[in-house]
């Protein structure tokens, strides 16, 4: 037997309440929302943000090839930017070393590396006696105890300028440092075939990078995100300053 049509109509017009009631938002307390996975900071709470990276190659020489990159917003920051010291230091090793022999490593695949999101920190060796090291630190700290942190990550160095690069390069190998729509990038080039590291922030991610293809080197690519927070409670128009500096980044590919 067929069920008249307006008799289906009509069940379904007075189950309608029933699933609003189902999906009627819940708001959640401060407490709740406190121990979330995610949690957020008003922008008005910022006292500063501070971003220091650095890359540094050293062979088997001692000879090391690196940058130091960092950046600080504040309230009087007006706009954000990123300055670069080079790291260039003589080696002490002897002629004999093992840096002088041609890495004959070989690495294959990875080409799924440049669409991976979040962070992302990868190791490939195919060399003896190598140290890679990646690592990202993030620090919360209060302004009433951010003194010396404040001082540690004062921008020093030569601006960078958005679309821009900077160059270097030494016994260790060939350095450049980047600054693009997609944000900033580190790449080291070793000599002798020893490898290479590559380090970029931005679009949202952290990608930390090593290929070691020879012997007897160390590699370091270390990211470290500052942050002081104030205590009080920010006014609407301080809210709107701060939101206005942190609106800059993305001509930076943040």
């Amino acid at each position: 037997m067929k069920t008249p049509l307006w008799l289906v109509v009509v069940c379904l017009a007075a189950s309608l309440p029933t699933q609003a009631q189902t999906f009627k938002p819940i708001e959640l307390n401060d407490q709740e929302l406190s121990v979330l996975r995610g949690r957020y900071v008003m922008p008005g709470r910022i006292v500063s943000f501070g971003i220091v990276m650095t890359s540094a190659w050293q062979n088997a020489n001692g000879e090391i090839i690196g940058a130091t990159s960092s950046m600080q917003i504040q309230q009087s920051t007006i706009k954000p930017q990123f300055y670069v010291s080079m790291i260039d230091e003589k080696g002490s090793g002897s002629a004999r070393s093992p840096d002088t022999v041609t890495g004959s490593g070989t690495v294959t695949g990875g080409a799924g590396l440049s669409t991976t999101e979040g962070v992302t920190q990868v190791v490939r060796a195919a060399g003896d006696n190598n140290t890679a090291y990646n690592n990202v630190d993030i620090n919360v700290t209060k302004a009433s105890q951010a003194t010396q942190q404040q001082a540690a990550i004062q921008p020093q160095g030569q601006a960078l300028a958005a679309g821009s690069s900077l160059e270097r390069s030494n016994g260790a190998g060939a350095l450049n440092v980047s600054s693009t729509s997609t944000g900033v990038q580190m790449n080291i080039v070793a000599n002798n075939n020893q490898g290479s590291a590559m380090q970029r922030l931005g679009q949202g991610g952290l990608m930390q990078n090593t290929t070691l293809l020879g012997a007897s080197n160390q590699v370091r690519n270390l990211t470290s995100l500052n942050i002081v927070l104030r205590d009080n409670v920010p006014t609407a128009g301080s809210l709107n300053g701060n939101l206005d500096q942190l609106r800059g980044l993305r001509t930076s590919g943040f």
